[in-house]
């Protein structure tokens, strides 16, 4: 199993493919004005407290107010909220807490009334983005993620991941970060941090130190609402939760991304740094690896997958809808226990990776195909649980009903990713009516006239769709043999699969197109 990293830097953002043996699995796009990211950390104000939801309204510069439940507060929120006050009246000149004085801690069934105050000033961390009409949902137990541990100030636990099986390794990673964890600190080793030295643990702990000292001396001078610590880019934190062996490429195309991630991957893991690569071929490194027309495929109402079986996704505010549909992979009725067998187990593949793929939260239906076999049912929902392993998100799936409906939850941290793959018709803009055909060389050949006579452009390639790029080139005489008698010009004519038909542009000698 080989994953593959493919960044598409573009004037609005970053867009981010995972490939797994060559087949897209996720897509996450960053903006540049991205705000209130899952993990940010931000000073706020009470605005509103609702006794009745036991929760309040804090203001955090977002046009929602942001929601805070008091589970959410975390045990030790007295000990933050004097650590915050402590920072701002400039007490407290570090991070260290190895002299701080925590507070005792609340209770599971109290108040929110017994914390809070309007106005009070609190220390929030982002744990799930703004969706819809919703402000972003925050917490106030803060943690600081690194590549192989996670800090949690105020807390003395250590914790290991359950996904580290071997009893050995889970006691000694548990001695190394109880011998170098500062006081008054609590750890959370990740999955990642197995067969880690202790130096590697060692040095990502004096990261997430440096980090809490920042914030330290930032809540100085901070004023609500601001932002005190942001998340680590899109990319590198990717590369922090995903990064490992099985990584045989990391594919970027422009030197500015290039460096960033180099630099960073020679930090958290230098034997991999080799697997860095610019892109500089002349064709876009989306369309070079394939993910823009997988793009096209995955996303819409229908999908289709293996042997002409297709998905229907439908989307309503509360919750999402799968249909598994055969489509025409239908055999004999003897074998039709067998057939929906067969679709429902490819099927309950691609529903994980569309899953994945489209960040899909929430309350998920799945209608199979009918089947009668009990030992049957048992087997797709066993194939789904089993593809969903590799989903990073919280998940939780139920067994097949009798009406052949498996319910799926899955954490919900972001806006769901929503890829518009309809396209307005660039013949018709839209009309339904296009004009005749045939004039199009005419078109071309006005416009190519202007940029000879008017502009007197030396260098001049003409991209097409590959039926016009053929239309010029093929015949004796062919149009661009004409067109060089004509204007004592040779056209450069290039095929552009991506093209719609009747789809062209002209190209100066650096590549760029000519705008007219």
């Amino acid at each position: 199993m080989a994953d593959e990293l493919v960044i598409n830097a573009t004037a609005t953002g970053l867009y981010i493919a995972l490939l797994r043996d060559k087949k897209l699995v996720e897509l996450h796009q960053e903006k540049g004005n991205d705000q209130f990211s899952v993990g940010d950390i931000y000073l706020g104000q009470i605005r509103k407290i609702m006794p009745g939801l036991n929760a309040t309204f804090v203001n955090v510069g977002y046009e929602k107010d942001a929601f805070l439940h008091y589970l959410d507060l975390g045990p030790q929120i007295r000990s933050l909220i004097k650590f915050v006050r402590f920072a701002q009246q400039g007490s407290m000149k570090t991070g260290e807490l190895k002299d701080f004085k925590p507070e005792k801690d609340i209770l599971k069934t109290g108040k929110i009334t017994q914390v809070f105050q309007r106005g009070n000033h609190v220390l929030v961390q982002v744990v799930k983005e703004p969706i819809s009409t919703k402000g972003p949902r925050i917490s106030t137990e803060i943690s600081l993620a690194g590549r192989y541990m996670v800090l949690v100030p105020f807390s003395n636990q250590i914790s290991v991941s359950k996904k580290i099986k071997s009893f050995e390794e889970r006691s000694r990673l548990k001695n190394l970060s109880g011998s170098i964890r500062p006081q008054g600190f609590g750890v959370i080793i990740r999955t990642v941090a197995e067969g880690a030295s202790a130096a590697e643990l060692h040095k990502d702990l004096l990261e997430l130190m440096s980090r809490w000292d920042e914030i330290t001396k930032t809540l100085h001078k901070a004023n609500p609402p601001m932002r005190i610590l942001g998340e680590m880019d899109k990319t590198s934190s990717l590369l922090r939760d995903l990064l490992n062996d099985k990584f045989t490429s990391i594919t970027v195309n422009t030197q500015t991304v290039y460096d960033d991630v180099k630099n960073y991957i020679a930090q958290i893991s230098p034997d991999l740094e080799k697997i860095v690569r610019l892109h500089t071929g002349k064709t876009p490194i989306f369309e070079h690896y394939g993910v823009d027309k997988q793009i096209k495929l995955s996303f819409g109402k229908t999908v289709s997958f293996q042997g002409g079986s297709y998905l229907i996704i439908e989307h309503t505010e509360a919750l999402h809808v799968v249909d598994v549909n055969s489509g025409s992979k239908s055999d004999n009725d003897n074998n039709q226990e067998e057939n929906a067998l067969k679709v429902n187990l490819e099927a309950a593949a691609e529903i994980a990776r569309q899953l994945r793929l489209r960040d899909m939260g929430g309350i998920i239906v799945v209608d199979f195909i009918d089947q009668k076999s009990a030992a049957n049912k048992r087997t797709v929902y066993e194939r789904l649980k089993e593809e969903m392993k590799s989903d990073r998100a919280r998940h939780n799936i139920l067994p097949m009903s009798k009406f052949g409906l498996i319910q799926i939850t899955r954490q919900r941290v972001r806006p769901e990713l929503n890829v518009e793959i309809q396209e307005q018709c660039p013949m018709c803009k839209g009309t339904g009516q296009a004009g005749p055909s045939i004039v199009i060389t005419d078109e071309i050949e006005q416009k190519l006239s202007y940029l000879v006579k008017n502009v007197n452009l030396k260098d001049i390639t003409l991209s097409a769709h590959p039926y016009i790029a053929a239309y010029a080139l093929r015949g004796f005489p062919s149009i661009r043999t004409k067109w060089f008698f004509k204007y004592k010009r040779w056209v450069k004519v290039k095929e552009d699969p991506t093209f719609h038909f009747g789809e062209y542009h002209f190209l100066n000698s650096v590549g760029e197109e000519i705008m007219l």
